[in-house]
């Protein structure tokens, strides 16, 4: 390590160490706002009043959605990215003082996949590298991408159909979880997508007058479900490419009644981009035969689709050493105590909140959208523990410990080790040539094409009656 870069940690260690209030302040307003996908008016304008009054140029409403925004601070090369997410799931309003489910509001959104922390947590550390750039006069540029909806993998897809990623040399992310690993890991590709059938009603006593939509969309999912035994299975001896569906309506309610109108929606979650995109065309041809059989019409409503991430093992061991540097967060008796009893609460073993590193290594993770990133330039993201374990996240027991000083803890050490990572990229141009030699390999001549429909427009009202309800 060069002098330069090691005083240039420094700096950024200290700089973290002594701001600190303003960052949680900000993460538990937006634990409050909780706003859901594509509605998240309170929480980014907390981002973006944060990025405005420490320097940056906020560019905002981005790729059509009101609630994205890039902010923008230096010049010059690398162009380093740092993720910000900020919304919130349905259901999940919960107390911050109790250690039970209590919702302050019932059926409210919370803030149980820990948005909150990870947005300013981002944010955090891009105004660190800011300032580190000004004290050492270094050149590089610093952006902040603020994406919405991560929840349904709605804003990424659009930000990158929009061509908002191009230009990059790395991204820089993080995730709360329930355990800390800085790993080069991978998340399946994944499709979401609807169909409509339509029919012709009419008496169920002389049922041939009519056309079943139900008929239709029951004969697609037949004709999946025989698909899956010919489907390829990911890898080999599990089943890690899979399909799940739903009927959302099934017409009329009454059963003598032939049902004109039915829609059905699917999901896919595949190890590769072409194996999505290979069932979804199957998945589509189940439909439009169903409707030929049962001599009705079907529409396809596309939602989204992601690719697959490709990992960085590059840039996920710088991740590994500055995390090695600064420790894993470190909680009191106290915190580990709350994280006991919403385990014992849950009926989990109450092995309490992880204080150590696990090891270094690839595998996979949830899914989420953050591939969209790893597709335009080298992209690594370390999991740091926040959560009780073995409450399957997207859980009231998370939104209670994203809210508290667990919370705080975790987006401190993510602030940290981003910023110590984006120093490493700024002062080590030989780093950043690396990364984007692995990253090239693991692309293997393939190029960035979103898997969006060309004509697909944000939907910008996701959310907005069920939000309407709660403000």
């Amino acid at each position: 390590m060069s002098d330069l870069l090691r005083e240039v940690k420094d700096f950024i260690i200290d700089w973290n160490e002594n701001n600190q209030e303003v960052f949680h302040e900000a993460a538990h307003k937006i634990w409050e706002h909780a706003e859901l996908s594509m509605q998240e008016y309170k929480s980014s304008a907390v981002l973006k009043d944060l990025l405005r009054d420490n320097g940056f140029s906020v560019e905002e409403a981005v790729a059509g959605m009101p609630t994205a925004f890039i902010a923008s601070y230096g010049e010059g090369r690398p162009v380093i990215g740092i993720s910000a997410e900020y919304d919130a799931l349905p259901g999940l309003s919960q107390d911050g003082e109790k250690l039970e489910k209590c919702p302050i509001t019932p059926g409210a959104p919370g803030h149980g996949c820990g948005h909150n922390l990870l947005g300013a947590g981002g944010v955090k550390a891009a105004i660190a590298v800011k300032n580190a750039l000004e004290k050492f006069n270094l050149k590089g540029t610093i952006r902040v991408l603020g994406t919405p909806a991560e929840e349904v993998c709605l804003g990424k897809p659009f930000m990158g159909k929009a061509g908002c990623f191009e230009g990059y040399d790395a991204f820089l992310d993080w995730h709360p979880w329930s355990y800390t690993k800085t790993n080069y890991d991978s998340c399946q590709a994944y499709f979401s997508v609807k169909y409509h059938f339509k029919g012709n009603t009419s008496h169920g006593n002389s049922p041939w007058h009519g056309r079943s939509a139900m008929d239709a969309a029951m004969l697609q999912g037949h004709a999946v479900e025989m698909m899956r035994e010919h489907m390829y299975p990911g890898c080999p001896p599990d089943a890690a490419n899979t399909i799940n569906y739903t009927f959302t309506t099934t017409g009329p309610e009454i059963p003598n009644v032939v049902p004109d109108y039915t829609t059905v929606w699917y999901i896919g979650r595949f190890i590769t981009t072409e194996d999505m995109q290979e069932a979804l065309a199957r998945v589509t041809k189940c439909a439009e035969a169903a409707a030929m059989a049962t001599e009705t019409e079907v529409k396809t409503e596309f939602i989204t689709a992601t690719h697959h991430k490709i990992p960085n093992k590059t840039l996920a061991e710088r991740f590994r050493d500055n995390m090695q540097e600064i420790g894993v967060p470190q909680f009191t008796d106290e915190e580990q105590d709350k994280a006991k009893a919403i385990q014992r609460e849950i009926g989990k073993p109450e092995t309490g909140l992880p204080t150590e590193l696990l090891p270094f290594e690839g595998g996979y993770t949830v899914l989420c959208d953050t591939p969209e990133y790893s597709w335009n330039a080298p992209y690594a993201a370390p999991w740091i523990a926040m959560g009780a374990q073995d409450c399957g996240w997207h859980h009231w027991g998370v939104a209670r410990c994203a809210g508290d000083t667990m919370g705080q803890k975790s987006l401190d050490c993510a602030a940290k080790v981003i910023s110590m990572t984006a120093a490493d990229l700024i002062c080590d141009p030989d780093l950043v040539q690396r990364a984007q030699d692995e990253w090239k390999e693991r692309m293997d001549g393939r190029v960035y094409e979103s898997l969006l429909p060309e004509d697909m427009e944000p939907p910008i009202h996701l959310n907005e009656e069920i939000m309407q309800k709660y403000k």
